[in-house]
């Protein structure tokens, strides 16, 4: 079951990477859901990692630590 859970939150973490790189309205339900989800374990990522060549890397550190979990149970 927390298997599960991590892994849609995967997907989750996804979707929000995608919609940053499209250009779909921040008011749109789904994109706000995903916003809701994910900033709040996101944005205390972005504080400590530095963007590299202005790429957000804590989604990929997000990601990583999720599989590490996902394995763990």
């Amino acid at each position: 079951m927390l298997r599960t859970l991590v892994d849609i939150y995967s997907l989750v973490v996804l979707a929000s990477v995608v919609v940053s790189w499209l250009s779909v309205s921040p008011s749109h339900p789904v994109v706000r859901f995903i916003h809701a989800a994910t900033e709040p374990v996101l944005a205390p990522l972005r504080r400590v990692l530095p963007n590299i060549a202005g790429l957000d890397l804590s989604p990929m550190l997000l990601l990583m630590a999720l599989r590490v979990l996902a394995r763990l149970v």
